[in-house]
């Protein structure tokens, strides 16, 4: 799919659902896909003539299995044509920006395009953790009506009771799109919002959520939402120490990244009571998951899923094929991240 003159883009990892879009871009710059199985292989390709003139590169956040991190190796073995990184995803932790700010590469990421399906799976897993129903769903499988074992009618081996979401503090760390959008649809259910950021927002953003510090966001709410980005400064922000600050009972939810929670002090803090039940969709070391975890019944487990929809899928891929587009046709990002916005 190249054609002498065009510019040149690469694609990395699998386009399942935008194929109009995909058409599109390719009539304005010439596609390449790898040939490459692994990393070694990719770097070779990438030292080779194969991706010559190559302008942009629209990768996704399964390419990794291939390509391995876009970190100062990998960035540095790119050509000197490659100017821009096109990520479909909104969290873009596999990138190092700063190297490719270092090699005058820019990035653009798919920002509000997941808010809408990731906040759906955090009021999904909020609510489920809450009622309990991890443990109940694991018993009806097993053979066993919630569980019991005793007469009819008997509470015998019954599950804890669940609790209800109406009037309970909902703690939001990380009050970006996608916090924003959590805490509008858990007012619906009659829950309290407080947030956490590193600024406060504006009192339209707010839309009525208080606006606390870190130690009280710990100390105060019944149910804590993690939907803060992945970076060196957020990285197991949530660990022993923060546990200890917390609740007696609080439920945790995490729909951002496996790595800003410590995944063996939540067990801990799961054991000694401190955390009663968890609702998780991302994990430290993807795809291992803690065995400490995978063992409790409390803890609501699913496979980063939190955009899996085709509406949302679909969102992505455009989006990130609009920015290999103005990539190629203006020299420009629809979406550059945050940290390069000077750069734009």
């Amino acid at each position: 799919m190249t054609s002498p003159g065009k510019p040149r883009f690469l694609l990395l990892g699998s386009l399942e659902l935008a194929h109009d879009a995909l058409a599109s871009v390719a009539r304005i710059g010439g596609m390449i896909e790898p040939k490459a199985t692994n990393r070694a292989e990719f770097l070779a390709e990438c030292q080779s003539e194969a991706f010559s003139g190559v302008e942009a590169i629209f990768r996704t956040y399964g390419s990794a299995r291939v390509t391995g991190l876009f970190d100062e190796e990998l960035v540095s073995a790119l050509p000197k044509s490659c100017r821009f990184v096109c990520h479909k995803g909104a969290g873009y932790d596999q990138i190092d920006v700063a190297a490719c700010r270092a090699h005058g590469i820019r990035v653009s990421n798919t920002p509000t395009a997941v808010d809408d399906a990731t906040a759906d799976l955090t009021l999904f897993l909020i609510l489920g953790a809450l009622r309990n129903l991890n443990v109940s769903m694991k018993t009806l499988r097993q053979g066993t009506f919630r569980g019991a074992s005793g007469p009819a009618g008997s509470v015998a081996n019954l599950p804890a009771l669940g609790r209800d979401p109406q009037g309970k503090v909902l703690g939001i760390l990380g009050m970006g799109g996608i916090g924003r959008n959590v805490a509008a649809k858990a007012r619906a259910f009659g829950m309290t919002i407080r947030y956490h950021n590193r600024r406060r927002l504006s009192p339209e953003d707010e839309d009525g959520a208080e606006y606390v510090d870190f130690a009280t966001l710990l100390a105060e709410s019944d149910v804590l939402s993690l939907n803060l980005p992945l970076n060196p400064k957020t990285r197991n922000i949530i660990s022993t120490e923060e546990f200890s600050k917390m609740k007696r009972g609080i439920v945790i939810i995490n729909t951002a990244r496996g790595a800003v929670m410590d995944e063996a002090a939540l067990v801990e803090a799961l054991n000694a009571g401190i955390v009663s039940s968890a609702g998780l969709d991302v994990f430290e070391n993807e795809p291992e998951v803690h065995p400490g975890l995978l063992a409790n019944d409390r803890v609501m487990l699913v496979p980063h899923m939190g955009t899996w929809t085709v509406e949302t899928e679909t969102k992505m891929e455009e989006w990130a094929l609009d920015n290999v587009r103005k990539a190629l046709e203006h020299g420009r990002l629809k979406s550059i991240v945050p940290e390069q916005v000077d750069m734009q």
